[in-house]
């Protein structure tokens, strides 16, 4: 059992689930709103480690859709500023055990990491946006 910060857009259909799967293994979970942390950069750069710049960002935010933000474009310093300014465009969940930064939910990795039910394995995608699809996309009231 671990203790979790989880970072989190409110509402969000996949945080919720992700934390129930946490949940469901025995992790203690403190959630944070993503949205409302006064984030610096040096505390957000944390959970990114060495991932390319472009696995930092939501890539369901309405500012890389409609193609305003283009990450491959960024380096490291406008990356941050851009997300600090605009949390939207953070990949989530951001989430902290222990010292440890990660970004995103990858089932497998989180099994790895923290474990995750063994009886029950996730078969669906928890990252994706579920309302991708949908004309009206994500903003920070929805």
């Amino acid at each position: 059992m671990a203790n979790v910060t989880f970072y989190e857009k409110p509402g969000c259909r996949n945080n919720t689930k992700q934390k129930n799967l946490l949940l469901a293994a025995g992790h203690n979970l403190e959630e944070k709103s993503l949205l409302t942390e006064p984030w610096k950069p040096e505390n957000l750069r944390l959970f990114f480690g060495d991932l390319p710049i472009n696995l930092w960002f939501n890539p369901s935010a309405p500012r890389i859709k409609s193609g305003e933000v283009i990450p491959d474009n960024l380096n490291e310093e406008q990356a941050l500023e851009l997300m600090i300014a605009d949390p939207l465009l953070i990949r989530r969940p951001l989430i902290h055990v222990d010292g440890v930064f990660r970004v995103g939910f990858d089932p497998e990795k989180i099994d790895a990491w923290i474990g995750l039910n063994p009886d029950k394995p996730v078969t669906e995608d928890l990252e994706t946006c579920p309302r991708s699809h949908e004309e009206k996309s994500c903003t920070s009231d929805n």
